[in-house]
């Protein structure tokens, strides 16, 4: 993000709406920063069209916008970004409308491109058993890392929390007398969701752990999850690690740590669990999120009717 002091005014404006949806909106610094590069491919759109300083947001259009979206779309660019740029212009004239900068929103009525709801890539219940037996014979030995990869994913797969809310952990948030953590999800909102029992006994053998990667220069001390230099993980380090325990329990190679939230998912509902618990317990705001892992539910009831069934 730049300063406010930016000398293009259109780039002053962006600016102004940065410092809103980050101080006011409380929104994550990877929305924010996606927020940036978008609305920067907009303006560097615009500049190349109409020209640098010779155009201001009135001038912007629906035609524009849907020009905008057919250059990204030639350009290479998939169906996703292209709809989450519409995303970001559709927010960002909405606040410059109500901030009376322009007389409507162009981007409200344009349509974002249709979106192919994929199915989420999870493990079977076997797989789940191979990754779990996999982990806790490394925790046998008694390792930082050993003890800690075992913890890591039986809180991803047992409380299905995304990447980030696992990685944004400190000890704190932890009660392990209550059988639950607290988790900072997507806008920081929080929630309070249950942990599996073998969370916890794997939360106990790793803590110790924890302390002997502690020193008095680290400035990570309240993270719960802790490299060998006392630093909190970092996203890609976790990625790393359980996509390498996933490849000696999975033979699907494109399986990632969000897989294990997905798995969660599924397997609940595989087994009866309310829709709206699941809602809940993923944190996510709209039920239609959730209803995508009934999708695989159902379809491996319909495997068990072809099965089963003398006449299917």
């Amino acid at each position: 993000m730049g300063t406010p002091e930016a000398a293009d005014p259109v780039r002053r404006d962006v600016e102004r709406f940065l410092v809103h949806v980050r101080d006011e909106r409380r929104l994550s610094p990877h929305t924010v920063s996606a927020y940036a590069r978008d609305l920067d491919a907009f303006c560097a759109f615009q500049d190349e069209a109409a020209g640098a300083g010779s155009w201001s947001w009135t001038d912007v259009d629906r035609r524009r916008i849907r020009s905008f979206m057919g250059a990204g779309t030639r350009a290479g660019l998939d169906r996703r970004t292209v709809a989450r740029q519409v995303s970001a212009l559709r927010s960002f004239f909405r606040f410059l409308h109500l901030d009376e900068r322009v007389p409507a929103n162009p981007a409200r009525t344009v349509r974002s491109p249709r979106m192919e709801r994929r199915l989420p890539g999870h493990l079977s219940r076997p797989e789940i058993e191979r990754l779990f037996d996999d982990a806790a014979l490394r925790a046998g030995e008694n390792t930082l890392e050993g003890t800690r990869d075992l913890a890591m994913l039986e809180l991803l797969y047992g409380s299905g929390l995304r990447l980030s809310e696992l990685q944004a952990m400190d000890v704190g948030d932890v009660d392990a007398k209550g059988g639950q953590v607290r988790v900072r999800g997507k806008g920081r909102k929080e929630r309070i969701v249950p942990v599996t029992g073998s969370a916890l006994r794997a939360l106990a053998r790793y803590l110790p752990r924890r302390l002997d990667a502690l020193d008095g220069t680290t400035t990570d001390g309240a993270a719960l999850f802790l490299s060998r230099r006392g630093q909190r993980l970092s996203r890609r380090t976790i990625q790393r690690r359980v996509r390498e325990r996933l490849g000696t329990a999975a033979a699907d190679a494109g399986l990632s740590v969000h897989s294990l939230r997905h798995s969660f998912a599924t397997h609940l509902l595989d087994a009866g669990a309310d829709l709206l618990a699941v809602k809940e317990l993923l944190g996510h705001v709209s039920l239609s999120t959730t209803r995508i892992y009934t999708h695989t539910s159902r379809e491996r009831l319909r495997q068990v009717h072809r099965a089963a069934h003398p006449r299917a």
